[in-house]
């Protein structure tokens, strides 16, 4: 019997709710019944997060979202155009396979160490960043640079890994004689793993930068497993203080926390 007469289309729509997004969009090209029902706000509304309402009415933007488009067409909006939150500090997005969660600390979330002594740090801005500001190495022999962000509102059982999001300005120097050091851990609870990057791609070490293809530069920091939201506020640290020269012109857009592939 043909499933798509013995099944009414609601039945259907939560049946492919409880796959996918992947799988729905599949299925849409079964028949229409089936495209009806895997298209349909009921279906879609299950693959967006719980509380993306409430993570859309915080937009500084985009608020009308929820309003303005179906379910379906939210969901790859927010996988494909981040939407800045947070008053400007903070960017979300949703991973395009698995929706879960993704967000950036701008250079204004971020703890930069000195980041009010104008020769050392600049805030700037960059027609290709996302946020309206980024920072900028001027001129420091050491910096310490943090984000941090609450587990809470990441996504449940979900290993994320965590990202500079960066670029070099025309004039540099510094960053290529020696590696940074980053750690990702629970505030109050460093498990003291670190890791040494080196963010000059040039340079034939372990934990290379990769290119984005958005004009901008990544490096993995860390990861962190995300069991239930209950640890507290994870900590993503870049750490340089033992330089013998002087360091300048890293751009920094921001540390990115996204999950990762399985």
């Amino acid at each position: 019997m043909d499933i798509t007469i013995a099944l009414p289309a609601e039945c259907i729509s939560n049946i492919i709710s409880l796959t996918t997004p992947r799988d729905a969009c599949r299925l849409s090209v079964v028949s229409r019944v089936f495209r009806s029902a895997a298209d349909s706000d009921s279906a879609w509304e299950n693959f967006l997060p719980s509380d993306y309402k409430q993570i859309i009415s915080n937009s500084v933007s985009d608020s009308s979202l929820t309003t303005s488009l179906s379910k379906k067409d939210l969901y790859f909006h927010l996988c494909h155009n981040p939407i800045i939150i947070n008053n400007g500090n903070m960017s979300f997005a949703l991973e395009p396979e698995s929706g879960k969660k993704c967000y950036m600390v701008g250079a204004r979330g971020l703890s930069i160490a000195g980041a009010d002594e104008p020769y050392t740090w600049i805030l700037t801005s960059l027609p290709e960043s996302r946020f309206p500001e980024v920072a900028k190495v001027n001129s420091v022999w050491w910096f310490n640079v943090k984000a941090m962000i609450e587990t809470k509102i990441l996504s449940l059982r979900t290993n994320y890994g965590a990202y500079l999001v960066f670029k070099f300005a025309e004039s540099t120097s510094g960053f290529e004689r020696r590696p940074v050091i980053s750690r990702v851990y629970i505030e109050g609870s460093d498990n003291g793993l670190r890791r040494s990057l080196s963010l000059d791609p040039s340079r034939n070490m372990a934990r290379l930068s990769q290119d984005r293809g958005d004009g901008w530069m990544e490096i993995e920091m860390g990861e962190f497993f995300n069991e239930n939201g209950g640890d507290g506020m994870l900590v993503c640290s870049l750490l340089e203080f033992d330089s013998y020269i002087a360091m300048r012109g890293l751009i920094i857009q921001g540390i990115e926390l996204r999950p990762k592939s399985d």
